[in-house]
């Protein structure tokens, strides 16, 4: 079989397959490239040599069977036998579930989880959005710390496991969305320096040096970053790619990455004639993003809205530290401004980064369901000291308000494993570094953290114990049993609706029309022929609906349908969806 890599400082490269080491050769036509033929199958090992220095894994790797350190093995994407015809699903009219292997299940790998996908397909939603795969040290993390960009972390079950959860899902009907990291790599077992420019100190990121994206080198970087995202949509059959942290991508060069990203997978997505999709977590509130390439955009299909998420959780919790402080100012009219404008910074003044932030959405011309909505996150809960859920902050009727306005928003709707049923358990901060230095660096950086916000060393959990991952595990017993039952069947109820009622997936944004009252702390909107109102005050809310008729489709608590008077009653921390007709 042929190998190759690219090396283009090295004077010297060496193969090792299988125990065997032979020198490659120059590639003619490609500068910087080896190449060589030897003899392989599935499951081979090898790596290379540079220099007569150490054997690394290949940057390609497909497989990492002994984790990041250990030798690359051969994977034959061609030996896996696919049951499932799919023709793909679409990112609108999409209810997205965010999941992480490493804790949806107790045994924390990819066939558990795959056992478990009949609980989303009665739950409703249309695709799984799994947390990064690529390997990283240790059996347990958070996955934001990989390498091998084409890879899948072998604790997980390795690149079969992945196929049979995509296949599996396919058959069910779902969709499968993967967590991929191009802003930085992990510190312990990222070889790339070795073989190439992969970095470029130029532009600096939260992480330390810049992936290299518009340096000398970065033609051959970025069609790494490409083809490796690629390779998730064809070799695995993924339906969309959620990109981390785009806003970490410094890019100077004409042609920004993204559209050069955007563009490839609007390529394949030609070719396998199936949709396929990117979103983009990105901080910038630059509608540029999400504007097709015809229009002079990256052309990237959407984007995580955390707008949304900060005006709807200063509404349900108080809370106003940080990022939170300008949405809790007037949580109600933040709330309404994200409904109806997308974005709450749109050029206004952001406290938090003392500059002004954003520019405004056109509403006439860019689609909802571009913008993903959500109440909860991985980031947004484990990034707390204690991983705590918005279910141990608020009541279950408030958490009722929150799935209503998530799920009927004129957005892509988004939930995180769990929420769905008010999960009791925590979802911390945890890693398994094996260096010990790292793992100190890392626990000691995670208490300085917090305590500069008044939280005690004692009280942050050690992201290195086991018992922090054990108790970020869900509790599949407790949709059983109430609270939690009643919560799920409000879920259920919620996504149902969304499905069967065309006005909550119309893509237009301009139709979104926003009424509250931020003293008596409720709020209502309509979209077409629906409304929707919430109460997050403890005293009943009297709502003015208007004259039509109207029929509740949906209530936390019972409501009776608006009198001749048009006025909805509406009890303290509940939601009702009516249809008028």
């Amino acid at each position: 079989m042929q190998f190759e890599v690219w090396a283009p400082e090295a004077g010297l490269v060496t193969l090792q397959c299988d125990g065997v080491t032979q020198a490659l050769e120059r590639d003619p036509e490609r500068p910087g490239w080896w190449r060589g033929e030897a003899e392989a199958a599935d499951g081979s090992r090898y790596g290379y040599a540079l220099d007569d220095g150490p054997v690394r894994p290949d940057p390609r790797s497909r497989r990492q069977p002994d984790g990041p350190d250990g030798l690359s093995a051969v994977v034959d994407h061609e030996r896996f036998a696919w049951r499932a015809g799919w023709a793909g699903r679409p990112l609108s009219g999409a209810v997205l579930y965010e999941l992480h292997v490493g804790t949806y299940t107790r045994e924390g790998t990819l066939d558990a989880a795959a056992d478990r996908l009949d609980h989303l397909v009665r739950l409703g939603v249309t695709h799984v959005e799994l947390m990064p795969l690529c390997p990283f040290p240790g059996r347990h993390g958070w996955g934001y710390e990989g390498v091998s960009l084409w890879a899948v972390h072998e604790p997980y079950g390795g690149p079969e496991a992945l196929k049979r959860f995509v296949d599996r899902a396919h058959a069910l009907g779902l969709g499968v969305v993967l967590d991929v990291v191009h802003n930085h790599l992990g510190p312990s077992g990222n070889y790339l320096p070795a073989f190439g420019p992969y970095f470029t100190d130029t532009h600096h990121t939260p992480w330390g040096v810049a992936v290299n994206l518009d340096a000398p080198g970065s033609d051959e970087v970025r069609d790494y970053l490409v083809r490796s995202a690629l390779a998730w949509l064809r070799d695995y059959r993924i339906d969309g790619l959620r990109l981390d942290a785009v806003h970490a991508l410094a890019d100077t060069r004409a042609r920004h990455f993204l559209e050069e990203l955007s563009a490839a997978v609007d390529a394949l997505a030609e070719e396998t004639a199936r949709p396929l999709f990117l979103i983009a977590e990105s901080d910038l509130n630059d509608p540029r993003l999400i504007t097709p390439r015809e229009r002079g955009g990256l052309g990237v299909h959407g984007q995580w809205n955390d707008d949304f998420h900060h005006a709807l959780h200063t509404a349900l919790t108080g809370e106003s530290q940080g990022y939170y402080a300008d949405f809790a100012r007037d949580p109600l009219a933040a709330l309404a401004k994200t409904l109806t404008g997308g974005y709450f910074h749109d050029g206004t003044y952001s406290s938090f980064r003392g500059r002004h932030h954003g520019r405004p959405l056109d509403r006439a011309r860019v689609a909802g369901h571009r913008l993903t909505a959500y109440s909860q996150t991985h980031d947004q809960i484990g990034n707390r000291a204690q991983g705590d859920r918005l279910a141990s902050l608020v009541s279950p009727g408030l958490l009722a308000c929150a799935a209503a306005l998530t799920l009927t928003a004129p957005f892509t709707p988004m939930l995180f494993m769990g929420e769905e049923w008010a999960a009791g358990t925590p979802w911390q901060f945890f890693t398994d570094h094996t260096d010990p230095q790292l793992a100190d660096a890392v626990r000691d950086g995670r208490r300085r953290e917090f305590a500069a916000h008044g939280w005690q060393a004692e009280d942050v959990p050690d992201p290195q114990d086991h018992a922090t991952r054990d108790r970020s595990c869900l509790d599949w017993s407790e949709p059983e049993r109430e609270p939690h039952a009643r919560v799920l069947d409000w879920y259920r109820r919620l996504i149902e609706l969304r499905h069967l009622r065309p006005d909550l997936t119309d893509p237009g944004l301009t139709g979104t029309r926003v009424a509250y009252d931020g003293d008596k702390r409720w709020l209502a909107f309509r979209r077409g022929d629906i409304r929707v109102a919430v109460n997050f005050g403890t005293e009943q809310a009297v709502i003015p609906l208007g004259g039509r008729p109207a029929r509740v489709l949906a209530a936390w608590e019972p409501v009776a349908a608006p009198g001749a008077d048009g006025a909805l009653r509406v009890p303290g921390e509940s939601a009702v969806i009516l249809v008028q007709e």
